[in-house]
C-alpha cells in the first residue's frame, strides 16, 4: 500500500505530467484504446464511430452509451428530473440512429447521493420510460450504487441494423453534399437562458422558490431540456431507399462532427456559413447575449440533429419528400482540410485555424 502511494505521488509530481486538456477528447480516447490488448472475432467496428458494431446472425448489433454527471452535464437547479431522464435516453438513442439502426433495449446505471428521494428517482425513470415509448425501446435493467454528493447517470443502448443498411462516419465521397437535419445552436441558446436565470436567482438576497417566465424562450429551452432524436429522418430515408454515404449525430458542435466525417473518410469538407440552419429564436438569444450565433452552431453541441453526406441526385430525391434538412457544403479533397466560407467571403480553415482570403 505504501509503495503504491509513493508511486502515485511520484507520478503526479513528474515534470512530464500531461493534462487531459492537452490532448482533447478524441485524442485521449485514441490513446486510452491503445491498451486494448484483445480483439474479438464478433466485433465488426470497435470505438471510433457513433456506436460499436457487433456481428450477429441477423445482421449487426449496435451498442452505444452516454454518461451524464451532475455539475458537468446538467444542473438540478433548472433541469427537471423527468427531462433529465428523457434527454440522456435521447442522447444514447441518437447514436443508434446515426448508424441507421433501430434501438431495442437500454441499461440504466446510476450513482445516487442521499439528497435524492425515491420519488425523485422515479421521475428520472419516468423520463426514460417516456423516451422508451417514443423511440420504442425497453428498459431491461442496469445498476444502482451510492454517491457521496453528485448524481451520475449512464445509459447503454442496444440496437440493430441490417448488414447492408449500416451507415458509418466513413464512406463520404468527393463532391458529396454535406447536409444537416433541423437547425443548429438551439440547445446552447437554451442553456444560456437557463444559466442567466440561475445567476439572477442566486443574486437575490432571499433565494426562495423562483419560477422564471420563459415563454419567450420556449423553443430554445426545449431544445436544451428535451431534445428529440431524429427517428423521423431515419424512417424517411428507409422508406425512400436512400442511403447516405456517411452520417453522424451533432452532439459536440458542427466543427467537431465535420472533422469526424472528413477524417474517417480521408477527405476534406467545405461548408458555407450563410447556409447554416439557425432558428430565429436562437438568433434572438445570441443577440440578447451579444454573442456570435454562428459559434452556437459551430461549437454548441447537444442539438442531436443528423449530419450526413449524399450524392447530388439523392439530395434532390430526398428533398421531394422530406424538407427538414439543408445542404451546408460539400466534400472535398483531403489536402484542402475542413473549411468554412464566411459570409464576407473569407475562408476559415478549422484544421489550421488560419484565415484565408476567399
Amino acid at each position: 500500500m505504501c509503495t503504491c502511494l509513493f508511486y502515485y505521488q511520484t507520478t503526479m509530481s513528474d515534470k512530464n505530467f500531461r493534462t487531459i486538456q492537452s490532448l482533447g477528447r478524441t485524442e485521449l480516447i485514441d490513446e486510452l484504446m491503445e491498451q486494448n490488448s484483445f480483439t474479438h472475432s464478433s466485433v465488426a467496428e470497435g470505438y471510433g464511430d457513433d456506436a460499436a458494431v457487433i456481428e450477429n446472425k441477423e445482421g449487426y448489433k449496435l451498442l452505444s452509451s452516454e454518461t451524464f454527471m451532475e455539475g458537468v452535464n446538467f444542473d438540478l437547479t433548472y433541469v427537471p428530473l423527468h427531462h433529465l431522464g428523457y434527454k440522456i435516453a435521447t442522447a444514447a438513442v441518437s447514436d443508434i440512429y446515426a448508424m441507421n439502426g433501430t434501438p431495442e433495449v437500454v441499461l440504466v446505471n446510476m450513482a445516487v447521493p442521499n439528497k435524492l428521494s425515491v420519488d425523485m428517482l422515479q421521475e428520472i425513470y419516468r423520463g426514460i420510460g417516456a423516451a422508451g415509448e417514443d423511440y420504442e425501446f425497453q428498459i431491461v435493467g442496469g445498476d444502482l450504487t451510492a454517491s457521496h454528493q453528485t448524481l451520475s447517470i449512464d445509459i447503454t443502448c442496444y440496437g440493430s441494423v441490417a448488414e447492408d443498411e449500416i451507415i458509418y462516419r466513413r464512406g463520404a465521397n468527393k463532391d458529396d453534399a454535406i447536409c444537416v437535419t433541423g437547425d443548429l445552436g438551439g440547445a446552447i441558446a437554451g442553456l444560456r437562458i437557463l444559466m442567466r436565470e440561475k445567476e439572477f436567482w442566486e443574486e437575490q438576497e432571499e433565494q426562495t422558490a423562483f419560477q422564471p417566465d420563459l415563454d419567450d424562450y420556449e423553443y430554445v429551452v426545449k431544445r436544451q431540456l428535451v431534445p428529440v432524436a431524429r427517428q423521423d429522418f431515419i424512417n424517411q430515408i428507409r422508406e425512400l431507399k436512400i442511403s447516405p454515404t456517411s452520417m453522424i449525430d451533432v452532439t459536440q458542435g458542427l466543427v467537431s462532427e465535420l472533422k469526424h466525417i472528413a477524417n474517417a473518410s480521408e477527405l476534406g469538407a467545405y461548408v458555407y456559413q450563410a447556409a447554416f440552419p439557425i432558428a430565429l429564436d436562437t438568433r434572438t438569444v445570441a443577440d440578447e447575449m451579444k454573442e456570435d450565433v454562428d459559434k452556437y452552431a459551430l461549437y454548441g453541441g447537444e442539438d442531436y440533429e443528423l449530419m450526413f453526406t449524399l450524392p447530388e441526385e439523392s439530395v434532390e430525391k430526398l428533398a421531394d419528400e422530406f424538407q427538414d434538412f439543408v445542404v451546408i457544403g460539400k466534400i472535398t479533397e483531403q489536402e484542402e482540410g475542413v473549411c468554412m466560407q464566411q459570409v464576407e467571403g473569407d475562408v476559415v480553415n478549422f484544421d489550421s485555424d488560419q484565415n484565408q482570403e476567399g
